[in-house]
């Protein structure tokens, strides 16, 4: 069955608490479901505790850290619990991460980056190369439909780079890249692969083994929990890698790489936050268990059926803003805008309006209770590339599937004002 709305919006405590507020602001970090809320309580009322004690708080909190490196596990299809690092967000792991990886680099080796990315999987990377002797070999995108330059790509493989660092799609504009390819071809290259999957995570479903990448991170406060990333690494990667760690803490993984103590509520909330999904792949994803029944059962079943109907559903909302904005007198769409290929982006879409600095409309559409994102979004090669960065950027509506077409009517009624007050 589709999903319902009425339903889903009820598992949301801030969408009751603060009703007629329009939640646009999605690609920047989503409300919380109540079921992360409650594992975020229930934590720190019931065993609130250090790693490692002899005592029952203690013997508790580690069962549901355990607990939640599990559900990652499952919710990115990872082989196995030990491949899951936690940290206090994707930024965080990737300038700590980016420096065991690139401890096996040397001058005159090469890494591949991409305008197209957030500057979390882009700047750590650099920074690293500096500090190696290491060549930055940038890959671009079409200034006109905000897809990767495949071209280019393959161009840079033929340097043979040590890693490839590319998003699963853009936080900017919404382009989903094709990652499995992009894989394969680093791989042939003989590069390791990061990626971002911050942006997609809330969007749709995650298998790490069926495109292959080394690595790959989120973050649970784009997917509906608490503020924390999450990476995935392959264990023989992992288990290899050099760990910048203090001498006591453990050797085993995935703890050599959790460096001190952990955001234990937290890690409790992106628990939480997985309970939701597989809440929602039971009540409304039996369409799809044909699609991965031969493949997954138990909670990895109910998760990519989670993230199938979730998928469908913002197809709708998707075709819905691009016709609003089409609609709307001097609004530049940046990124695809094409309703025949909503397969290759998330809903995240960034636009400018003639007459109004991008700053001035999100105020104006937050006086209207309208909430979205403006600037850069730390996506700064991209505004960059487009020339948008001096003049302020782009303004950015961002719905998930807790959002109503009501909702994006609203944006239309709105806009349209604004443009004509213009």
């Amino acid at each position: 069955m589709p999903l319902d709305s009425t339903k889903i919006r009820s598992q949301f405590p801030a969408l009751q608490q603060q009703a007629g507020v329009v939640f646009f602001d999605n690609p920047g970090g989503t409300q919380i479901a109540k079921q992360s809320l409650e594992r975020v309580t229930a934590y720190l009322t019931q065993h609130n505790a250090n790693h490692g004690g002899v005592f029952p708080t203690s013997q508790k909190s580690d069962a549901v850290l355990e607990e939640a490196h599990a559900a990652m596990a499952d919710f990115y299809n990872a082989a196995r619990p030990e491949e899951i690092i936690f940290g206090n967000n994707m930024t965080t792991l990737t300038l700590h991460i980016s420096r065991s990886i690139a401890r096996g680099w040397n001058p005159g080796d090469t890494i591949v980056v991409t305008r197209l990315d957030h500057d979390a999987n882009v700047t750590p990377w650099v920074l690293a190369a500096q500090d190696r002797g290491v060549q930055v070999r940038w890959v671009d995108f079409d200034v006109e439909d905000g897809t990767l330059k495949l071209d280019d790509f393959a161009a840079a493989m033929e340097m043979h780079p040590r890693l490839v660092a590319v998003g699963y799609a853009s936080n900017a504009l919404g382009t989903i890249n094709p990652v499995k390819r992009l894989v394969k071809m680093a791989h042939e290259a003989g590069a390791q692969v990061y990626v971002d999957a911050v942006q997609y995570a809330a969007h749709g479903p995650i298998d790490v083994q069926d495109i292959g990448s080394d690595f790959l991170v989120s973050s649970a406060y784009k997917f509906f929990g608490t503020h924390a990333g999450i990476l995935y690494g392959r264990y023989d990667l992992l288990n290899d890698l050099f760990a910048y760690k203090v001498r006591p803490a453990t050797n085993d993984l995935p703890g050599r790489f959790e460096t001190g103590t952990q955001n234990h509520e937290g890690l409790a909330g992106v628990l939480g936050a997985i309970e939701y999904l597989q809440w929602v792949g039971q009540t409304f994803g039996q369409d799809y268990q044909n699609t991965y029944s031969q493949r997954f059962s138990g909670r990895r079943l109910h998760l990519k059926q989670a993230m199938c109907a979730i998928r469908d559903y913002e197809f709708e909302i998707s075709r819905s803003v691009l016709s609003v904005l089409e609609e709307i007198p001097k609004l530049r769409i940046y990124g695809l805008a094409d309703a025949q290929r909503l397969d290759e982006r998330v809903p995240t879409f960034s636009f400018t309006l003639g007459g109004w600095h991008s700053h001035r409309l999100a105020e104006a559409l937050a006086s209207q209770n309208i909430y979205v994102w403006d600037g850069n979004y730390y996506a700064i090669n991209v505004t960059e590339r487009l020339g948008l960065e001096e003049s302020g950027g782009m303004v950015r509506v961002g719905p998930v599937h807790y959002n109503t077409i009501a909702e994006v009517q609203r944006l239309k009624e709105v806009l349209l004002k604004l443009a004509k007050a213009d």
